[in-house]
Order: structure tokens, then C-alpha cells, then sequence
């Protein structure tokens, strides 16, 4: 009797472990299919739809584990890139939230600036598309002046493409760092992609140390929880005249050697994913 109660027990544990494996591969298949579709729906621009192959945002945000019920906070989205995938795949379920430039600064001098322009483009563009990106907001998130991205332990993700070198210029990089930190849940991710310099090179270069990076995040608390080499160029030999600025999307030297930084392509770049313990 003793045995076949053991033997019965032993069943029902293997059955309830098949059912959470079950349970977990479907959820698991559920948000692959959903950035699938973000990723290759006809809401993207075409232009952004093109630089896939140097972006590689599927690959990207799988690696960072956005789920489609996330709350996910992408500090300044710009024209929209990453916006134009993250926040139709968290329309139903999550959040997008972009931490956006200040639209309306206080000196006069900002008011037309770039930056207070762009953000309004981007307010704009979300009330546009309500209809696709459901909830869809805005914080503003400008640093040295805006630094809060939102309530303590409120966000799932913390997403930044391409911008630590801007903040590591104006000696804001570790603020950032900490105000990302603060608005993240326990357990939550900080996503980072950003140029990868080689050792000593200098920050005005638009490029950065891999090593430094994860050592400033660790400063602030997170854990390192790995790299992914999904966005490296191997093409891209980092000495160019004009910095990062010099390869396209920019191409900073206009015509000038254009077809060999066409070539090179986008630039060589770390894909780090740190979480919040």
C-alpha cells in the first residue's frame, strides 16, 4: 500500500511538472509570436524596417526578456525606432512608457532647440496612434534637470539604445545609472545597447568601454547578468575622423568616403542586460 501511495504521489508531481513546463513553453511561445509581429507588422516605417540587419531588435529585446505584459520605461526614443515596436507589443497587456526630452524648458534659448523639438514630434506621434499603442506614455526624463523616470519599484524594464555616451559627456551617466535603478521592481531589467570602444579610447568619440559600463551599473547596484554579441560589427574599426558619427546612420562626413562606411555599416555595438536584485 505504502508503495503505491509513493507511486501515485511520484505520477502526480511528474504530472503538475509537465503541466508548469507546458504552461511555461506556451506563455514562452506567446510573446515570441507577439515581438514577431511588432517586429514585422507594416506600422514600422519602412526606413526603420531597413536597419534591421545592423539593429537586430527581435534578437534584442528577446535577450532582454520583454514581455508583452511588461512596464517598460525606453529612455529617449528619439524618432521612434524602438518605440514604434515596444509600444504596439505592450498596447493590450503592459506599458510603454519614453522617457522624453522636456518640451517645454524653461530657457528661452531650449524652446526651439532640438531636443525640445523632438520630444514634441514624439508627443505628437503617440497622439497620432492611440489607437495602436493603447496607453502609451510619456515622463520627461532630461537630464541635468529631470532625472526621475517615475515611482520607486514601478517599472519591469529599463530600456536605453544608443545614448549612454550623451549622459558620460555631460557627467550624468551615474545619475542616470541610480535613477534607473530607484524606478525598477526587484527582479527588474536595465537593457543596455551602446558603441563599444576599444580600451582608451575617448567617451567624445561616441564610443565606450564595455568594462566601464558594467562596472558604473554595478556602482548602482545591479547585478551583471550577461552580454550578448547580437549587435557587434566586426567591420567597424572605431578610428574614423568624426567619431561614431562618421558611419551611417549619420554618416557625418557626407559624401565624403560615403560607399566605405556604407561597407563598414552600423556600428560595433554591446548588447548588456543587468537586473535590479
Amino acid at each position: 500500500m505504502k508503495h503505491t501511495f509513493i507511486a501515485a504521489s511520484i505520477a502526480l508531481v511528474s504530472t503538475c511538472s509537465l503541466a508548469l513546463i507546458s504552461t511555461s513553453a506556451a506563455a514562452h511561445n506567446h510573446q515570441n509570436a507577439k515581438l514577431e509581429a511588432a517586429v514585422s507588422s507594416d506600422f514600422r516605417q519602412a526606413k526603420n524596417s531597413a536597419r534591421d540587419e545592423y539593429r537586430h531588435p527581435l534578437q534584442t529585446l528577446s535577450f532582454f526578456e520583454i514581455k508583452p505584459t511588461d512596464t517598460v520605461i525606453e529612455l529617449w526614443p528619439g524618432g521612434g525606432w524602438y518605440a514604434e515596436i515596444l509600444a504596439p507589443y505592450l498596447a493590450k497587456e503592459g506599458h510603454y512608457i519614453a522617457g522624453n526630452f522636456d518640451t517645454n524648458p524653461s530657457d528661452e534659448k531650449l524652446k526651439n532647440g532640438y531636443r525640445a523639438k523632438s520630444g514634441k514630434k514624439f508627443v505628437a506621434w503617440l497622439n497620432n496612434n492611440q489607437a495602436k499603442l493603447g496607453e502609451a506614455t510619456t515622463v520627461t526624463f532630461d537630464p541635468p534637470t529631470y532625472y526621475v523616470m517615475g515611482e520607486d519599484n514601478s517599472a519591469d524594464a529599463v530600456l536605453t539604445f544608443r545614448n549612454l555616451h550623451n549622459w558620460a559627456m555631460k557627467g550624468y551617466l551615474e545619475p542616470v545609472f541610480d535613477s534607473a535603478y530607484k524606478v525598477l521592481k526587484p527582479g527588474g531589467t536595465f537593457g543596455v545597447v551602446e558603441h563599444r570602444a576599444n580600451p582608451g579610447m575617448d567617451v567624445k568619440s561616441g564610443y565606450m568601454e564595455q568594462a566601464e559600463v558594467i562596472k558604473l551599473a554595478e556602482k548602482a547596484g545591479f547585478t551583471f547578468v550577461g552580454s550578448s554579441e547580437v549587435n557587434a560589427n566586426a567591420k567597424d574599426t572605431k578610428d574614423y575622423p568624426k567619431g561614431v558619427w562618421t558611419l551611417p546612420p549619420r554618416l557625418a562626413l557626407a559624401d565624403q568616403d560615403k560607399q566605405k562606411y556604407l561597407d563598414i555599416g552600423e556600428s560595433d555595438r554591446m548588447t548588456l542586460k543587468f537586473i535590479k536584485k
